[in-house]
């Protein structure tokens, strides 16, 4: 499979989990991550306004990672995007994974916002 092959098929994937959380009107915890870095945002159930976004470039994070491409960091990130999350009153999301595998940074992030107190 070539890497355009993969890429489609990811945003195909990605699609699919966007329609269904548009349908359910639910703010959604989207992740996106690349090679170096994980980047996580909770945008409203209209899908117009980020309530809160989190990243492994972030200065406060980024002083107890050296790098942002590993689960540490994912781990991170999650409990930091919960955090700002419930900050801004949002208690419940649903998690748009954006097409990558439930696997590895991905997981960690989910698991470390759950148990920093978000609810999905």
């Amino acid at each position: 499979m070539s890497m355009r092959q993969k890429k489609v098929a990811r945003l195909r994937r990605a699609r699919q989990t966007r329609l269904r959380i548009s349908q359910l009107r639910a703010v959604r915890l989207t992740v996106h991550r690349s090679n170096a870095h994980i980047d996580a945002q909770v945008i409203d159930a209209s899908g117009g306004k980020i309530i809160a976004s989190a990243s492994s470039l972030d200065t406060e994070l980024r002083e107890h990672v050296g790098s942002g491409g590993n689960v540490k960091a994912a781990s991170l990130v999650g409990k930091r995007i919960a955090e700002k999350a419930r900050e801004q009153g949002v208690e419940s999301v649903a998690f748009d994974r954006a097409g990558y595998k439930y696997h590895g940074r991905v997981k960690a992030l989910a698991d470390a916002a759950r148990e920093a107190g978000l609810k999905f």
